[in-house]
């Protein structure tokens, strides 16, 4: 038999005042998405935003209380020390985006991003989790038919409010089935 998924509700809220906030990050990602948590964290006096990038091309190796975690690359021929690079740029990247308005910390983490952001919310006890949507363009959409909207898996996976920044959006005449697009 299996055990109940714990379900939203009034007692497991967490408030939004002094609570820090998780953000989604990918590398290249407009700063709307990074300037929207930042004015979110001032009205709500969030202590720190927990800026997280998970990476699909590694897996995590062992999940830590603080959020953070030890991870490895899928392909066992690809330079380990690679995803370092990765992981200054979007430091540089966040950095120019936040300002000096609020703290901020950076989280590589590994796998499903869905999943790795549920883990750091839970570790630091956010009271939300703001995301972009999706990137434009034809390969964007391909693969979010293929593995689903990170918002969308969010929403549905765990039980802090998801705040989904919008980074483009279709004129209501031109919205047609989804696979026409």
């Amino acid at each position: 038999m299996s055990a109940t998924v714990p379900q939203p509700s009034v007692e497991r809220m967490v408030p939004f005042d002094r609570h820090p906030l998780v953000v989604g990050v990918v590398p290249g990602q407009d700063p709307l998405v990074v300037r929207t948590a930042v004015q979110l964290a001032l009205a709500t006096r969030a202590p720190s935003l927990h800026m997280a990038f998970a990476d699909p091309a590694r897996y995590t190796v062992a999940e830590h209380a603080d959020g953070s975690v030890r991870h490895a690359a899928i392909d066992p021929d690809a330079d380990d020390e690679a995803w370092r690079e990765t992981e200054s740029a979007l430091a540089r990247q966040v950095e120019q985006a936040v300002g000096g308005d609020v703290p901020w910390h950076l989280h590589y983490l590994a796998g499903r991003p869905d999943r790795a952001l549920t883990h750091l919310a839970r570790a630091v006890d956010a009271a939300a989790v703001v995301v972009g949507t999706r990137a434009p363009g034809s390969a964007a959409r391909l693969k979010e038919f293929l593995e689903g909207s990170v918002a969308a898996h969010l929403a549905h996976h765990q039980h802090r409010p998801v705040l989904t920044v919008p980074l483009s959006v279709v004129d209501w005449k031109e919205i047609g089935a989804p696979w026409a697009r």
